[in-house]
């Protein structure tokens, strides 16, 4: 009864969309056809970088990893002012704990806290922890700005006036840094020429569930991959926290863009437009959260991929035009926004011309073979940016977590692209966007 119920409904079906399939022109399925194989190709060159990338890091050897670590005990210990921006996150305390437990001489640095709470009571709580600490490390205070507008930017600019620091250290109030981080942050500006350092980032919550999972390959996949990739090039980018920058020159270059989104790339491409180095230190580790609730990571990555193309579109022809950075330079500069092609190619041109040429081909026969073969293909042509996830989660000693990340990838993958691509498109068109705040944890032991 069941199987027939079920097999009229399917003929029900094929006959409405044999219909609809008639009325629509063929030409249309030619169109999508090629835009599909073209968004094949460009998926396929895509997948060769990511291989090509993860290939020169596998053979890249850690020789300048252990100079650095080196170098640490010579380096005269520079004042520093490490910047904690709060909003509503009781973590933030956590973050400012670890902190007041580093490694380092009590008079060479001091913890702002930038309190940019709308909630009293979480206000209440962190002022109440730096009247406790206080006793214990003197240099902790809290800054609340009567103008709370240009989200975390705006806060930083805020904290920045109230910075002593030559080196400025900054931290999102879910970092849990090590007792020797600062010590060895402050490292590469013993080269005048460097105007930011960049800790390799991982993650403490990566196996709770499948959207930790996706977060946390994507971030591993970014610190693993591409920055280890670009350090060779010495080329670097600061990711928004566990960074450090100084002073001097982001006062001399007016400060954190008020209102970005994502001032860490924005500020990058400024400095590389002044020629400013930026290290990257994969060497240094600093745990984190990644977003565990699938609209936070929707949002995340949003925010992330409009932040990312509005910092390119408002500072690419100035790099692409400049007389003084070379053209290898340039090109891996511009690799900055490499990984937002993948998520558009594989969304609005495999996947989207993918369905719309299905869909309007004429009716025939389904040939099974051959569709089995066209989606294996499809896959082992745009696998690379798998391939390299994969290296990223086994240099990260996190291979437990590699078939969740596929699930993941292949799952609410499919729905962080297409905000991704919502980002992008909004970016391109100067639609505007707001900051989501993320759930973060409440644990500050």
């Amino acid at each position: 009864m069941v199987f027939e119920v079920l097999q009229s409904a399917y003929y029900a079906y094929m006959e409405k969309y044999i219909y609809i399939n008639n009325l629509i022109p063929e030409p249309v399925y030619h169109v999508f056809n090629i835009l599909f194989f073209i968004s094949l190709a460009v998926g396929a060159i895509v997948s060769l970088c990511y291989l090509f990338m993860t290939f020169n890091v596998i053979i890249t050897k850690d020789e300048k990893i252990k100079q650095e670590e080196k170098i640490n005990k010579k380096i005269k210990l520079p004042f520093v002012t490490i910047q904690i921006p709060t909003k509503n996150e009781i973590i933030a305390l956590r973050c400012a704990k670890k902190c007041i437990n580093f490694s380092y001489p009590n008079n060479r640095y001091e913890i702002i806290i930038g309190d940019d709470s709308t909630k009293e009571n979480v206000s209440k709580k962190i002022n109440k922890f730096v009247e406790k600490y206080k006793k214990k490390f003197k240099n902790i205070k809290v800054t609340i700005r009567p103008d709370k507008s240009g989200y975390k930017p705006g806060n930083l600019n805020y904290m920045l006036k109230y910075s002593k620091g030559e080196i400025i250290v900054l931290f999102d109030s879910d970092f849990a840094p090590g007792k020797d981080f600062l010590k060895r942050i402050v490292v590469p500006f013993k080269d005048k020429n460097v105007s930011g350092v960049q800790a390799r980032w991982k993650f403490n919550n990566a196996n709770k569930n499948i959207v930790t999972a996706l977060g946390s390959t994507i971030g591993y996949t970014f610190h693993h991959v591409s920055l280890s990739f670009l350090k060779k090039q010495d080329v670097g980018f600061l990711c928004g926290s566990a960074e450090a920058v100084r002073k001097k020159d982001l006062v001399e270059l007016g400060g954190w863009k008020h209102g970005s989104l994502t001032e860490d790339i924005e500020y990058s491409l400024r400095l590389h437009k002044k020629r400013k180095k930026i290290h990257y230190l994969p060497g240094l580790e600093c745990y984190n959260e990644t977003p565990s609730r699938p609209f936070d990571l929707y949002r995340q990555q949003m925010r992330w991929a409009y932040g990312v193309i509005s910092a390119y579109k408002n500072h690419g022809k100035d790099i692409l035009t400049s007389k003084v950075i070379s053209g290898k330079q340039k090109l891996f500069t511009m690799m900055g926004s490499f990984g937002y092609i993948l998520p558009v190619v594989l969304f609005l041109g495999i996947f989207l011309c993918g369905a719309i040429a299905f869909f309007t081909k004429p009716v025939a026969p389904i040939d099974w073979n051959n569709t089995f073969y066209e989606i294996t293909r499809n896959l082992a042509l745009t696998g690379g940016f798998l391939i390299a996830s994969a290296f990223a989660l086994v240099r990260a000693k996190k291979t437990k977590l590699i078939p969740k990340a596929f699930f993941s990838s292949f799952t609410i993958g499919l729905v962080t692209t297409f905000f991704v691509n919502k980002g992008i498109v909004k970016a391109l068109f100067n639609r505007p966007m707001k900051w989501y705040l993320l759930k973060k944890s409440e644990k500050i032991s």
